[in-house]
């Protein structure tokens, strides 16, 4: 029995190896015993493997999903005029986001390739449903070290961030994004992006419809210009490598989007948006600590109108890092975003806490355990949402 077992396991290696290696055939016979040879009594083995066909010289699949649980424990009675109630407590598990993606690489030239992102999220009526996050044609090397994106983009600052600062997309937004702090921009738009990588200095630089991926176009012509520079002073890029690099980044990134909005109340007609951020980071393996300021500026005309995003604020975010393979983490991080305001009097700070712990079970497996504590203050129009979210979280990649 256990050669049978033995010679069982020794076909299914050879048989492995037998799909790289052109015309060699595998035969078994009734004993397990494994052969090169037909004879009497072999059978061959035979591959199970299904065919993919596809035009492109190579095809290469990914995907990305965040399953969570989520208890909202808000904060009872009133503490302004401006709350006539807080939320109602919630408890529920959730399917956060599924990323689904595909790359087909159809050019000579390696790095270059079409990609197609598919987007599976919770929509505002409780349904399971599937948009397009990203769909462009990369070119490699358009310009010296330069590549550009061209379709449905990265914008140049989201991905960045996420790659080299703020690793726990899965459990809360950056800054710029954040429902709770700026809300001024999400990470994948219409339009061509070109994006440079030096090893001390990278950029990203495009034009965009600026209303983001999950938005039409606002009536007019204005489009948005962005960028991100960033200088690597130690000559490392992170990006994703956080538990083995060694990196210190300054960033200057921003964004000039007219005619954004249409707006009836702005003078114009239209809510321009436009925003400048300092970022800055830096990481080796046993830590890392980030911080950025983000001020959007006030487009309006007069006094008595501002612009709706108009406002500044700071993030501050950090880990430390415990074990053999630096597998357990300790993470926290601080937002504060404050309105602009016709009178200053009016502008309240939006706070948020986060606190957690994190398990890398695996290259593709995560688990985050945190809360988040939203500290709005007292006559923000987010006062309603204080209290504390309970989250546990499964982050799967493959």
């Amino acid at each position: 029995m256990k050669k049978i077992v033995l010679s069982a396991l020794a076909a299914l290696t050879i048989g492995t190896v037998a799909a790289s290696a052109g015309d060699v055939k595998f035969y078994t016979d009734g004993n397990g015993q494994v052969f090169t040879t037909a004879g009497e009594g072999r059978t061959e083995i035979k591959s199970k493997k299904t065919p993919v066909f596809s035009h492109a010289d190579k095809l290469k699949f990914s995907g990305l999903t965040y399953i969570g649980y989520t208890y909202n424990d808000y904060k009872d009675g009133l503490t302004s005029d401006n709350v006539t109630a807080y939320q109602s407590d919630t408890s529920q598990f959730e399917l956060r986001r599924a990323y689904f993606q595909l790359k087909a690489y159809l050019l000579d030239d390696p790095k270059s390739y079409y990609r197609v992102t598919f987007d599976m999220y919770q929509n505002t009526e409780k349904d399971m449903v599937v948009r397009a996050k990203y769909a462009y044609l990369y070119l490699n090397e358009v310009l010296p070290f330069t590549g550009v994106e061209i379709g449905l983009v990265h914008r140049p600052w989201h991905d960045y961030e996420e790659h080299n600062a703020w690793y726990y997309r899965n459990i809360s937004k950056v800054l710029i994004e954040a429902k709770n702090a700026g809300d001024l921009s999400n990470s994948a738009d219409y339009g061509v992006n070109f994006k440079t990588k030096t090893k001390y200095f990278d950029s990203e630089i495009g034009l965009f419809n600026g209303e983001g991926y999950h938005a039409t176009q606002a009536t007019g012509t204005g489009m948005s210009l962005e960028w991100r520079a960033t200088a690597h002073l130690l000559g490392v890029n992170g990006k994703d490598k956080q538990t083995i690099k060694t990196y210190l980044d300054a960033s200057f990134f921003g964004q000039y989007n007219q005619e954004h909005k249409a707006n009836a109340a702005a003078p114009s007609g239209f809510d321009d948006l436009i925003f400048t951020g300092l970022h800055t980071v830096y990481n080796q393996p046993e830590f890392l600590i980030s911080a950025q300021y983000v001020l959007s500026n006030d487009t309006a005309e007069n006094s008595t109108y501002v612009s709706k995003q108009a406002g500044s604020g700071y993030s501050v975010n950090g880990e430390y890092r415990l074990g053999d393979k630096k597998e357990y983490r300790a993470i926290a991080r601080y937002d504060s975003w404050t309105d602009k305001k016709a009178t200053s009097s009016a502008e309240k700070a939006d706070k948020a806490y986060i606190v957690g712990g994190v398990w890398e079970q695996s290259h593709n497996v995560q688990w985050v355990a945190n809360a988040i504590v939203t500290d709005n203050e007292a006559g923000s129009d987010r006062e309603k949402y204080n209290g504390v979210a309970y989250m546990l979280t499964a982050e799967v990649k493959f």
